[in-house]
């Protein structure tokens, strides 16, 4: 489709799906079957079942996922969420917000800056995490500027994008605070924002496609699910509350023209099935889309 200005074809988005979603595969078994259902891309969670950052053949283990992607088409997004990597004690911890060990979650983000780079992703997305009880506000944007600070040096070097994302319950949960974590840091080029279209409409006060306006050119990640208000339940589509059409169409208008993953890690036991009834309802939505852009304006 041309852009009608310059005649060459428009670039869309592309739909894929977070192998967070799939623990109970092998990762080379998961990435066939996500090409196999028509998706173009993953987000791929780095952690111990999947990719492994901290084992000791992370490089030949990376070359090698590196190939399966080549081979399969997909383009890759890495996503740095894993519950119990460097903790299996305490869910996420420590985080950059943490009482201590931060610099651990920092050389974790390094970590994943280096390896999308080896793996041709240009976009790693991470969070803020849960600021402890008995630390103020103040010093939760201390932890979180000064951390943040440490992995753009990296992703300077590598020239890699971080997508924040603004999670619900966490110490930065929407996108006034991704925006103003961009603002304390002197709105760096490399910071960017993963926007989880569920959480929309869990917290956000405009709704998703009222987030994804706000956001416009900042969005270097798109996670898709379906969510209630004010609950941060990843859900199927058609189980919540989300115009997937709408949200799709806002991201559209947006000019937005990277990964759109499909982001439901709870639903492991039925990864295969779970994928392909996503991939029809997405279809759906985009055509939605596809249809509109043909209507005069």
């Amino acid at each position: 489709m041309s852009d009608g200005l310059s005649g060459s074809p428009r670039q869309d988005m592309r739909f894929g799906y977070g192998t967070n979603g799939f623990w109970d595969h092998r990762l080379d078994d998961a990435l066939a079957i996500i090409a196999d259902l028509g998706y173009e891309g993953v987000g791929l969670t780095l952690d111990h079942p999947h990719l492994d950052p901290f084992s000791l053949d992370v490089n030949a283990r990376v070359r090698k996922v590196g190939r399966r992607l080549d081979a399969l088409g997909l383009t890759v997004v890495l996503e740095t969420g894993a519950r119990y990597l460097l903790d299996p004690r305490r869910k996420h911890e420590p985080t950059l917000v943490s009482g201590s060990d931060r610099d651990v979650r920092v050389d974790l983000l390094r970590r994943a800056v280096r390896i999308a780079d080896a793996l041709g992703a240009r976009t790693v997305s991470f969070w803020s995490g849960v600021l402890p009880a008995d630390a103020t506000p103040e010093q939760g944007w201390d932890r979180l500027t000064s951390g943040v600070a440490k992995v753009l040096e990296t992703a300077e070097c590598f020239g890699v994008d971080l997508a924040f994302e603004p999670e619900p319950g966490m110490f930065a949960e929407r996108l006034a605070d991704a925006l103003e974590l961009r603002r304390r840091l002197g709105d760096p080029e490399r910071l960017r924002v993963t926007l989880d279209v569920g959480h929309g409409v869990c917290n956000e006060p405009d709704g998703p496609e009222g987030a994804v306006a706000r956001a416009g050119s900042l969005i270097a990640n798109v996670q898709l699910d379906d969510m209630r208000p004010h609950v941060h339940e990843h859900l199927e589509f058609g189980e919540g509350d989300i115009d997937l059409a709408g949200v799709l169409g806002a991201l559209d208008r947006v000019g937005y023209t990277g990964l759109a993953a499909v982001e439901l890690p709870r639903h492991g036991h039925a990864a295969p099935l779970v994928a392909e009834r996503a991939k029809r309802a997405i279809d759906a939505a985009w055509a939605q889309v596809l249809r509109r852009r043909k209507e005069p304006v």
